[in-house]
């Protein structure tokens, strides 16, 4: 019996060896064909694929490629690829978050940010929050400018690292940033030590930081609501619809109105502006243009985050009903046609404004 068993087993492992040899000619003979009809499909990455991306810049500055940019030489940058959406001065708040503001050189004397405690700061800027200079080099020499990621040399970032740094006054104005120095910079970054790793799940073992509990059974079904605002007060701060950035799929609700009956869909309604703002009183285009941050992506003749106002000009030319194309892509947005940053809708446009916007932009009157 026991020779029966091996006998058995030498039968077994014969046949999976036989059926393994099979399967990996069908294999190598499928990868051949594949490889014929999609060259270069099913290899290894080659070594210049593989650098160009690997690229991230550690915080011990592994990594870091060499080279060195002035603030001078960044502050050209800047105006020319990065004001636009960030401001002269890194304050703009329009587009998104401000760069620069709310760090002192006591903050860089300590590592901590005291204004990241105050209340009465009324936002947190990256200079405020970053801990280190790597994370600003990292991110922009990979991402920025928005409308041209990875087009910036590497002595472009450290001359736009520079001018970001002399704004938050970490450096003078004369400063040249290098791979050389870049450590000794870190040493005096407002926020450097600011970050803890003692919380939450930092670890392994660690337990979480939010005391909370979750209703598994005998949940409440309803909950009461116990005051609100009322309708007398709702624009007490002023029209929302007004506080809240142009750029983006968000609006605020338009507080010198009722409150709608029902939540907006993708047709936009209830999302309008107040008709009393100066936006809709003002007819100029040019006014129009600037006050709906049109000009933070559009230029009139270069190309930023999107289309120059030449460009959609030139293509839409002796087209039957450009007016009204352009009038439908301004209020419902749309992506794919000049690149792949997509344009948000702008709903907040009245007809009329939408009108004089794209007859200017084709006419230019």
């Amino acid at each position: 019996m026991f020779k029966l068993d091996k006998l058995f087993a030498r039968i077994v492992l014969l046949s999976l060896a036989v059926f393994s040899a099979q399967l990996t000619y069908a294999q190598s003979a499928q990868s051949t064909q594949n490889s014929s009809k999609f060259p270069g499909i099913g290899r290894n990455a080659t070594t210049a694929e593989v650098m160009a991306w690997d690229i991230d810049v550690r915080p011990d500055f592994k990594g870091l490629p060499k080279g060195s940019g002035s603030v001078a030489q960044g502050q050209v940058i800047w105006e020319a690829k990065c004001a636009s959406c960030h401001g002269v001065f890194g304050e703009s708040n329009e587009i998104f978050t401000p760069i620069a503001g709310g760090t002192t050189t006591d903050d860089v004397k300590t590592g901590k940010v005291a204004s990241l405690g105050d209340r009465k700061q009324p936002q947190r800027t990256t200079l405020m929050k970053v801990p280190t200079v790597s994370t600003l080099w990292d991110y922009i020499y990979r991402a920025m400018p928005w409308n041209a990621p990875r087009s910036l040399t590497p002595d472009d970032t450290y001359a736009l690292v520079a001018f970001i740094l002399s704004l938050g006054e970490i450096v003078p104005d004369d400063f040249v940033l290098s791979n050389a120095n870049i450590a000794e910079v870190q040493k005096k970054m407002p926020n450097r030590n600011g970050m803890t790793r003692d919380h939450g799940f930092w670890t392994i073992n660690g337990k979480p930081d939010v005391n909370g509990s979750s209703c598994m059974n005998n949940c409440v079904k309803f909950a009461q609501i116990g005051s609100e605002l009322p309708d007398f007060a709702r624009n007490a701060h002023g029209n929302i619809a007004e506080q809240n950035r142009l750029y983006g799929p968000y609006r605020g609700s338009d507080t010198t109105k009722p409150p709608i009956a029902r939540l907006p869909g993708s047709s936009g309604e209830g999302l309008a502006h107040a008709t009393d703002t100066p936006v809709a009183t003002t007819k100029s285009p040019a006014a129009l243009f600037k006050s709906q941050n049109c000009s933070a992506c559009h230029a009139p003749n270069a190309k930023l985050v999107g289309p120059s106002i030449t460009d959609v000009a030139a293509k839409y030319q002796g087209q039957g009903g450009a007016q009204e194309k352009l009038m439908a892509k301004v209020k419902n947005g749309g992506s794919g046609v000049w690149g792949s940053i997509p344009m948000p809708p702008q709903p907040q446009l009245s007809d009329e404004d939408r009108a004089i916007l794209v007859r200017w932009m084709l006419t230019g009157k």
